[in-house]
Formats: C-alpha cells, structure tokens, sequence
C-alpha cells in the first residue's frame, strides 16, 4: 500500500518558511502510529526540518542535491526511484510519502490511500497541500479531536476505477 500523509490547514497551508505552521499536543500521534515499522519517503527539506532519520522507520529521502547517510535512512533521486526501491528492499512493508509538497504533487495520484489530518486554523503560509478531485476517493472521518485548536483525522480511498 502506498499512503500519502498529511496534515494541512482550512486553507491548505502545510508550511511557512520551512516549518509547519501549529504546535498541536498528540496531533501526530497518528502519523506516528501509521508510519512505525514502515517506510517513509519525505523531500530533502521536510528531512531537514526533522534533521535525522524516524525511529523505528525506513526512511527514503529525495533530493537532486544532497545525500543522506545514516541507518536507515538513503536518498534517492526521484519520488518513483524512492517507491522501488521501497518496494523491492521492503516489500512486507506499507509506504507512506510524508511531505513536502512536491513529494505530494507528484505522489497524489500513486497513492491508494490519503491519510489527511484537518486542522481547524488558517494559517499564513507559503506551502500548500495540492488540490484533489475528492470524487475520485472514499471518504472516512476516523476521529474528530476537539482542543484548543480542534483536528480532524480523515482517510480518503482511492477508488478502484474500472
């Protein structure tokens, strides 16, 4: 299974100057819960943000510009260098393509599931989700978190197209 996961703003905001845009308590419990014992692929950038590899995770960086060395942990080229190279050294194990935003405009349409996290803020920003033709997808509200700043954890299924 592919997965891309994501949490954005009302307004689609993922990022401002290179980080995200809110501090949420337990927010990405669930990013953690999907992406543990699996592989993640993430852009250079949103690999410097975090600045090492996940634990407990494979980790696939893409970058034209630098490489990462570390346990667990190669870069690639290219988003679709990164999901072969998953799926043959990692085949028992779920992919999940983890930001930044161009990571997720080229992998929206090879992801079987979208794993959305809403986040009731409308944030400044200069990096946004892509827009999505929802129609194309299943719809399911897994969990609606109230707080001081209220999320929402949806999960979209591509449907099979026949």
């Amino acid at each position: 299974m592919i997965g891309l996961i994501v949490a954005y703003a009302k307004n689609r905001v993922i990022g401002n100057k290179g980080q995200i845009p809110w501090r949420i308590k337990g927010e990405q419990r669930r990013f953690r819960e999907l992406t543990t014992g699996n592989v993640v692929i993430m852009g250079r950038r949103s690999y410097d943000e975090i600045g090492h590899p996940l634990p407990n995770r494979n980790t696939i960086v893409v970058s034209k510009t630098a490489n990462y060395e570390a346990e667990n942990c190669v870069t690639v080229g290219s988003l679709t260098e990164a999901i072969d190279i998953a799926k043959t050294k990692w085949p028992e194990m779920n992919i999940y393509l983890s930001g930044g935003a161009g990571i997720y405009r080229e992998g929206l349409d090879l992801a079987d599931k979208l794993f959305v996290t809403e986040v009731e803020l409308e944030p400044e920003g200069d990096t946004f989700f892509p827009e999505f033709d929802e129609t194309k997808y299943d719809k399911t509200v897994d969990e609606a978190v109230d707080g001081e700043i209220p999320y929402t954890y949806v999960t979209y299924t591509k449907k099979n197209e026949r």
